[in-house]
């Protein structure tokens, strides 16, 4: 993991916009340290229960000779093996060393990181997940960052809810708007309008401290992820009612070469109706045609010829 900035070591001291952005670069490494270490807290019971699954099914393999039973056993070692793989993966992946820059993204990849390193405990606390994907295209965004906000909404989510619940996470692309929304909705107890207006307020908290798991009560974790998001040039909206829930809204660009694909089949579109009515306005108009008098049987028709006035 990057390490914090440190102040310059020249003599001169920084003035007070450099040293408020490196304590907040400073913060926010302490933060994602923070994070990391509640992920491994969380995941190691997981891990060690999925050890437990490989030992015993290698234990009944051993047991039994039949075909059928080791089959089955076999299988089911190599499921845990690859949950356990995921898990590793997933903590790696948040721990890395990634580039502090901002690059196409899978966000769906990032909802699915993130799911494995919370489920175990979202389970504990009777907390369901309804995944809402839809296929979107890569968001211009560093992935590591946006993991740690969606870790944060869903760390959020599950403690409004203490005696379980429901969160949903949507993802969908706003084509519209060039940007993609990913959204994190629980049903939870709410939050009051006159505390919503500071809840992305820096050391502002609607809690009185940690809870059971020691997580949450120091009012950083939304202002983070308030600015991280803004960093991003993406916004983020809050909405709750009391008794019924809140939901978190991010909205992230998609990469550029999105956007320009989209804006070259609006202006294709655009030139094809202005060349159809070009076309429609231009076009010779064609007198109609008159047809000529019936003629009696036997008769001829003469032109008419004109008579000069009396003058």
């Amino acid at each position: 993991m990057n390490q914090p900035p440190s102040a310059p070591t020249d003599t001169a001291e920084p003035d007070l916009p450099t040293q408020v952005a490196i304590l907040k670069e400073q913060l926010a490494h302490a933060q994602r340290l923070t994070a990391l270490g509640e992920l491994v807290s969380t995941t190691t019971h997981e891990f060690n229960n999925v050890l437990m699954t490989i030992i015993n099914y290698a234990k009944m393999g051993m047991r039994h000779r039949d075909d059928a039973t080791r089959d089955k056993a076999l299988q089911k070692i190599l499921d845990a093996g690859n949950r356990a793989a995921r898990i590793t993966n997933g903590i790696l992946g948040f721990a890395k060393n990634r580039s502090e820059g901002l690059e196409p993204t899978d966000l769906a990849r990032v909802v699915d990181d993130s799911m494995v390193l919370l489920e175990r405990e979202m389970n504990k606390y009777r907390i369901r997940v309804e995944l809402q994907i839809e296929s979107v295209p890569k968001a211009m965004a560093n992935g590591n960052q946006i993991q740690q906000v969606l870790l944060n909404l869903l760390i959020n989510a599950r403690q409004a809810m203490p005696n379980g619940g429901q969160v949903t996470i949507r993802l969908r692309y706003d084509e519209a708007g060039g940007m993609i929304e990913l959204s994190v909705r629980d049903t939870g107890s709410g939050i009051a309008q006159d505390k919503l207006r500071h809840i992305f307020d820096r050391f502002y908290s609607t809690k009185s401290g940690p809870d059971a798991s020691g997580k949450g009560g120091t009012g950083l974790g939304l202002a983070m992820c308030r600015d991280v998001i803004e960093a991003h040039h993406g916004r983020i909206r809050v909405d709750s009612t009391i008794g019924r829930g809140t939901a978190f809204t991010l909205k992230l660009p998609v990469v550029k070469e999105v956007v320009k694909e989209v804006v070259k089949e609006v202006v294709k579109e655009v030139v094809k109706e202005v060349v159809q009515e070009v076309v429609q306005e231009k076009a010779p108009v064609v007198p109609p045609v008159v047809s000529a008098p019936p003629v009696a049987s036997g008769g001829s028709t003469q032109p008419a010829i004109q008579q000069p006035l009396p003058s």
